[in-house]
């Protein structure tokens, strides 16, 4: 019997059962169960149903698995703070020279300062072997002093310097600089005439330099000092020396 009509037999003949029983008729025997019905339908999905408790924590057992991709940069941070300063690295090398530079100007001699002085005696001061010019006749750029009958430099250059001493006796003249002589001159004078003791010299000075006369009392000393002639001390500066 095919499976289908068997169910359809089967629903009508309880059907017919139940009939007979609310009508009071008596009730035969029930029979032998069926054969299982076929299985029905799938019934509609139910409702979701709540979240269940938090499930134990349990030792990891299973085996890592592969290392993901790398995800993507994050956004950058917030700069930090400044650190210290560090320690100065060595001076570099040096550079290339630079081009050169323009020709300067010529320069006019006659605008360059020149000292020069020239002095003759009168009533000096005494200032032990130094002799002393106290007659100023020319002192440029006041190089010269009438007190202390020395030169001093301030432009470094070369000099030249001379005298003309008049003498009634031995005298021993010497041209110092820095308090060390440089050049020395005597005339002896045993007949007490009056005579001119002379002496020049060029120098190599540098600023600060200073250039005097000085005498020898132990060789003759012995100066005029009178109207009938002058003594006199001189020098100049030939060229200035380039730094």
């Amino acid at each position: 019997m095919h499976p289908g009509l068997w169910l359809l037999t089967s629903t009508l003949a309880a059907l017919l059962g139940m009939a007979l029983l609310e009508e009071g008729v008596c009730r035969a025997p029930d029979g032998k169960d069926g054969f299982p019905g076929a299985p029905g339908l799938d019934g509609r999905p139910g409702q979701k149903g709540d979240m269940g408790e938090p499930g134990r924590s349990a030792q990891r057992t299973g085996i890592q698995g592969l290392k993901g991709d790398a995800g993507e940069p994050g956004p950058p941070g917030i700069p930090g703070n400044r650190g210290y300063h560090g320690l100065s690295g060595p001076p570099g090398l040096a550079g290339q020279p630079g081009p050169k530079g323009q020709k300067g100007k010529a320069g006019n001699v006659l605008e360059q300062p020149r000292p020069a002085f020239s002095a003759s005696r009168r009533s000096p001061p005494s200032r032990g072997s130094t002799v002393v010019f106290d007659n100023i006749i020319t002192n440029q750029e006041s190089s010269y002093s009438p007190q202390t009958g020395e030169f001093t430099c301030s432009i470094p250059g070369i000099y030249y310097f001379s005298y003309q001493v008049i003498s009634s006796g031995d005298l021993c003249l010497s041209i110092t600089k820095n308090r060390e002589k440089v050049v020395s001159f005597c005339d002896s004078n045993s007949r007490q005439m009056l005579q001119v003791n002379s002496g020049s010299s060029v120098l190599s000075l540098e600023q600060g330099d200073r250039v005097s006369l000085s005498t020898d009392p132990a060789r003759g000393s012995t100066i005029y000092s009178g109207s009938e002639a002058d003594s006199v001390f001189s020098g100049f500066m030939l060229y200035p020396l380039m730094g």
